[in-house]
């Protein structure tokens, strides 16, 4: 049996459903593909990016000392550095041989201080958001196009289920067997790159549908507004203390920071008596909220926002998102009154949703930030991505001779068997993922509307 028989399609009535997949899977694939590629692209791009340079300048080399500075003195001369600058966070170092980090405002403008926890001397200074990680993240993000981009992307990984869908489908192993289907089958021509990109494709399924789901929960309909708004964080979890106008998301500082399953919860308020007991012994200040963070389980890395209001609190927080930890089961956020010290609130992750944990442990299997093994893992996936991306316009091309002046998707059967069942899963794609939905309604509206009056041109796209 020849490689080009695993998805030769069977006669009859599966025949026609054969052809219907492949045409869809043909038209999604023309408008996911260079989106896919840039994911890739710029996914692996992060991926090292981070692991060698870090994302924020954490990795500063110092060299350690006995002593190390209070953390007060630290943020003066941090502070200092910046004309007219305010301090907002301090991100402790990871380790004892790197620098502590400052943001500093001014003006508007964020800037990163290092400095040497040691001899409290600035290193260092440069703009938040301004490193190489930044560029591609914004790339990978929106496109750098804003809502724009994020409603582009958004409907290139909803359209990219149709696409593993579909050809998942057609690459099902019908009478030649599983052996066939999972490993590839060397020949010449265009009969091996089919080989590989089915076996490819059937092997990488369960990740990239993974990938895409986990990076979809990001985005701002099918994640901020549908998935993220039923799964957020309680906050009657702590009804005896009072609540601030202002969610958890306004910590977030130009990139997603906070926990998905807290982004959309209200921050506690500072100034009333409620709260356990946190900082017992003398003024409120980031060196004693530094000790009781500390005291209370935040070693090594961890980061503190200074309270912004006259109601603002303490907040401290680990997590693997933004890198503090390579366990996302370890994520913490403790909530400090800026002026008792008392805990108002402490959350783990063993209080997140369902969807929360999900959340918590899927983005950092989606971010790579759960050690080497996971970079090199996420790198495999991404350069898999690039193969299916590469060798799918390499099928269209040693095809499209045959069909010289077309652009050789196959066509629509004129009878469809069991279209009722098509139609269910359009539906309910459409229902799950808006704006795949929305791209499906405009290609069939096109293809009703346009094509069939334009013989001409419906025969150059067939």
């Amino acid at each position: 049996m020849k490689a080009t028989e695993i998805t030769a399609p069977p006669e009859g009535r599966v025949n026609k459903l054969y052809f219907a997949a492949w045409r869809w899977h043909f038209y999604a694939g023309l408008f996911v593909i260079p989106f896919l590629t840039v994911l890739a692209v710029t996914g692996m791009a992060m991926l090292w990016i981070a692991w060698i340079d870090g994302r924020d300048g954490e990795r500063t080399a110092v060299i350690p000392q006995d002593i190390v500075q209070p953390v007060s003195v630290q943020a003066d001369a941090a502070v200092a550095a910046i004309s007219d600058g305010t301090l907002k966070q301090y991100v402790a170092p990871r380790t004892s041989d790197v620098a502590a980090l400052f943001r500093v405002d001014s003006g508007g403008d964020a800037t990163m201080v290092a400095v040497d926890p040691y001899t409290a001397e600035v290193i260092e200074t440069f703009p938040r958001r301004s490193g190489w990680y930044d560029v591609v993240d914004g790339i990978h993000s929106d496109l750098m196009l804003g809502v724009t981009g994020d409603r582009m992307l958004e409907t290139a990984a909803s359209l990219a289920l149709v696409l593993i869908a579909t050809g998942l489908y057609m690459w099902w192993p019908r009478d030649a067997g599983w052996r066939r289907a999972l490993i590839p089958t060397f020949g010449r021509g265009r009969a091996v790159w089919k080989s590989l990109h089915g076996v490819v494709g059937i092997w990488l399924s369960l990740f990239l549908v993974f990938f895409l789901i986990s990076g979809l929960s990001w985005a701002g309909i099918w994640g901020g507004k549908m998935v993220q708004a039923w799964s957020q964080f309680p906050a009657e979890k702590w009804n005896e203390v009072p609540l601030s106008d202002e969610t958890h998301a306004s910590l977030n500082h130009d990139r997603r920071e906070v926990p998905w399953a807290l982004e959309q919860t209200p921050l506690p308020a500072s100034g009333s008596d409620a709260g356990v007991a946190g900082v017992d012994a003398g003024p409120v200040t980031i060196d004693t909220v530094d000790r009781l963070a500390r005291e209370i389980g935040f070693d090594a890395r961890y980061q503190l926002n200074v309270p912004r209001s006259a109601t603002g609190v303490w907040t401290l927080s680990r997590d693997s998102m933004n890198t503090d930890s390579t366990d996302p089961m370890s994520d913490r956020t403790v909530h400090v009154d800026q002026y008792s010290g008392k805990i108002l609130a402490d959350v783990r992750f063993d209080d997140y949703s369902v969807a929360g944990k999900a959340m918590a442990v899927g983005i950092a299997l989606h971010m790579g930030t759960l050690g080497l093994w996971s970079v090199l893992a996420n790198t495999i996936i991404c350069l898999s991505v690039l193969f299916l991306c590469v060798s799918s316009v390499v099928l269209w091309w040693k095809r499209k001779p045959a069909h010289a002046g077309r652009l050789s998707a196959p066509p629509m059967p004129k009878e469809l068997p069991l279209w009722q069942g098509a139609v269910f899963v359009g539906l309910a794609v459409s229902m799950a993922f808006p704006m795949a939905g929305i791209a499906l309604l405009c290609v069939l509206a096109v293809d009703a509307f346009i094509l069939s009056w334009l013989p001409s041109l419906r025969y150059r796209l067939t």
